[in-house]
């Protein structure tokens, strides 16, 4: 059987062409044989992430086909969209199940097909956002019986493994659901490298710090099975984020937000964005993080003459990454009065994304010795905070919350009660460690283990500073800030070896960063190398 993997821009369209040097596995269905290809095109642009072109496919196949039940399973599919996505909508919820319900209307010719349609449908059968993970973890079981009613099913095995991998709990520091979906994914992997699902979906289950260097030679390989899909394009940056890799972070997300505005996909470019922002901040090239920033808030404003404000972007802008991207900007460079002066936009429909600005204004305010003017945007964050609780979101109530706990603990050092905040971000640093970021985001905005170091290190405890940045730097490989304070405490302790190693550290990571970030200039100066300006440190 032939294999799915150049892809190719025709007329407006990606769609992937069909290499006859290849040779991977098709979804087989009862559709007429006219469709084959086109239904396989729509398979594999839905194991890209890269939905409405997906969509597009499947109801082309409908067209020629009106019996093939099996488009409507992948227009469901393509409406409940990301899978590590967040709560879905009552409007995604409708479109889906109308989708899967033609399906079922339709008829399943076989009993395999029922079990993938009807598996499907359990996704859809409730727009009740309470009962959406007891849905997820019941589809897991649909799969695994489709899987093991198709031992020759090689694609039942793939969709089966990818909802096993989309139940992992952020919570489970076993990661018992990821090896469980890399037991599936990997043997499969070595038979077929070029399978775009296989390398997306091992990097997605290894999306964790412990886990990460697994994904290396998937994701390494990935942007070059399918080299034209956006999404594609930026998955492997979520490994290389988790080990450290900046420039070849950069690098994809670079390719990854030109081919998303080339087919209009600014959420996709933003998220592109978003993570090409952070991986520039970590080697101090912030002139290239600003570009892009200007060039990313630029993107994300509505055109010209649109009902559409910038607080509710158009197209599904991605109102995550145009939140985190200028605060990121700031924090990262600790640029505490730039923080506090951060506009907010409300976002009613992601509240979540709202209290990244909040969270760095009410910390770059008590940083900037203005804690008083931090208590507005604490009092927003426990209001967040409580609407994700009403939402049933227990996972953004509890990041909102440990955002408010860490701005809290800021503000109580900052007006003189430093025992005081230096327990309350202790706490909040250990409530963090307990969970795990969401594939939205590069990395928190700012880890809290960190900021505890930097507080500890301003209260004189270099000793207890080193042990949590250290931490940080085995959790988040190459974090400049992570290394800065690292090194900084060592260098409090008379630790000058260990210090300097820091530092050169930062200087390997920013050798081609220019001079202007104070940080660097000292870390360039504390490892020997050259510098050329005489900026001290803060």
């Amino acid at each position: 059987m032939k294999r799915l993997m150049m892809w190719a821009v025709c007329g407006g369209l990606v769609m992937p062409t069909v290499a006859a040097a290849q040779r991977e596995p098709q979804f087989e269905t009862s559709c007429r044989m006219a469709v084959k290809d086109d239904f396989n095109r729509g398979v594999a642009l839905l194991h890209s992430f890269w939905f409405a072109e997906s969509r597009g496919l499947f109801e082309g196949v409908l067209k020629t086909d009106p019996t093939c039940a099996m488009a409507y399973w992948g227009i469901a599919l393509t409406h409940w969209g990301n899978p590590f996505a967040g709560l879905r909508t009552p409007q995604t919820i409708a479109a889906g199940k109308a989708a899967i319900e033609k399906g079922q209307a339709t008829g399943s010719p076989t009993p395999r097909e029922k079990g993938y349609i009807d598996a499907v449908a359990g996704l859809f059968s409730s727009a009740d956002v309470t009962t959406q993970r007891a849905r997820v973890v019941a589809y897991e079981g649909a799969t695994e019986l489709v899987a093991a009613n198709n031992p020759d099913d090689t694609e039942a095995r793939i969709f089966w493994a990818l909802a096993i991998a989309q139940t992992a709990l952020p919570t489970d520091k076993t990661f018992a659901q990821n090896l469980k979906a890399a037991e599936i994914l990997e043997p499969l992997y070595k038979k077929y490298p070029n399978h775009p699902g296989l390398a997306h979906y091992i990097i997605h289950t290894y999306d964790v710090p412990l886990l990460a260097p697994k994904a290396l030679p998937a994701a390494r390989a990935y942007a070059n099975i399918a080299p034209s899909v956006p999404h594609a394009l930026h998955m492997p940056s979520h490994t290389f984020t988790r080990v450290g890799l900046w420039k070849e972070s950069v690098a994809t997300n670079i390719k990854s937000a030109a081919e998303a505005e080339k087919s209009g996909g600014i959420s996709e470019a933003l998220h592109a964005l978003d993570y090409q922002i952070y991986a520039y901040l970590q080697m101090a090239q912030d002139a290239q993080a600003k570009a892009a920033l200007d060039h990313a808030m630029n993107a994300a404003q509505p055109p010209a003459g649109s009902a559409a404000t910038a607080a509710t972007p158009t197209g599904g802008a991605n109102t995550f990454a145009t939140a985190a991207m200028p605060a990121r900007y700031a924090m990262e460079r600790q640029q505490w009065t730039d923080a506090m002066a951060l506009t907010v936009t409300p976002a009613p429909n992601t509240p979540y994304t709202e209290a990244i600005t909040h969270f760095a204004r009410a910390v770059g305010a008590a940083r900037a010795g203005q804690p008083a003017a931090a208590t507005a945007d604490i009092a927003r964050l426990a209001a967040i905070r409580d609407r994700e609780l009403e939402l049933k979101d227990a996972y953004w109530a509890e990041q909102v919350d440990i955002q408010r706990r860490v701005a809290e603990a800021w503000v109580a050092y900052a007006s003189g009660r430093k025992d005081e905040g230096i327990r309350l971000l202790a706490a909040a640093a250990d409530a963090e460690d307990l969970t795990d970021k969401s594939a939205v985001t590069p990395g928190p905005l700012a880890p809290a283990r960190e900021l505890y170091g930097f507080m500890l290190l301003d209260a004189s405890r270099g000793k207890d500073a080193l042990v949590a940045f250290e931490a940080v730097t085995r959790k988040e490989p190459n974090r400049f800030l992570a290394l800065y304070g690292a090194g900084k405490a060592a260098e409090s302790l008379k630790q000058t070896a260990r210090a300097k190693g820091y530092y050169r550290q930062i200087v390997e990571i920013c050798k081609e960063a220019a001079n202007d970030r104070p940080e660097l200039v000292y870390a360039r100066k504390m490892a020997g190398a050259k510098a050329s300006t005489t900026a001290g440190a803060r």
